[in-house]
């Protein structure tokens, strides 16, 4: 059964974000799948390329080249796309569930202070309770990241 982790109150969530794909590429050599709108995944594309001077976190669109999505540990995908080269991690930064989610070993679900945000999040978190997942919850009111 897939694990699922919610990350609550990230004030600068492109910025965890980065950070989060980082120590899970290079610590931890996890293949993550990054869903998201299109707005969210350019202004995530961006990022990952300007995060760090001495680090960068492979990673590629999910319209890539099928060589470039094999060898890829970040993939960004928008909702709806038909298929992913791995099944690790997958990193949800929409409001909506992410279909197909329960194929993925681990779903990390990010939540910012915006209200809409967190209606939506208790909506997935609901959802996901309701047909017996268990959730593990990471607050970060009051931290600095």
């Amino acid at each position: 059964m897939t694990e699922i982790d919610f990350h609550f109150n990230t004030p600068d969530k492109l910025g965890y974000v980065c950070r989060l794909l980082r120590k899970a590429v290079s610590s931890r050599g996890a293949r993550v799948v990054v869903i998201g709108d299109a707005a969210a995944l350019d202004e995530l594309d961006r990022a990952l390329w300007t995060f760090s001077a001495v680090d960068f976190i492979a990673h590629c669109r999910s319209d890539g080249e099928p060589r470039m999505l094999a060898r890829s540990p970040v993939v960004l995908v928008h909702p709806g796309a038909d298929a992913v080269p791995h099944r690790q991690v997958l990193l949800n930064l929409g409001h909506g569930l992410p279909a197909g989610f329960e194929r993925f070993e681990r779903l990390i679900d990010l939540v910012t202070h915006d209200e809409a945000d967190r209606s939506a999040a208790r909506k997935r978190w609901r959802h996901y309770a309701d047909r017996g997942y268990a959730i593990a919850r990471h607050d970060f009111a009051g931290s600095t990241q």
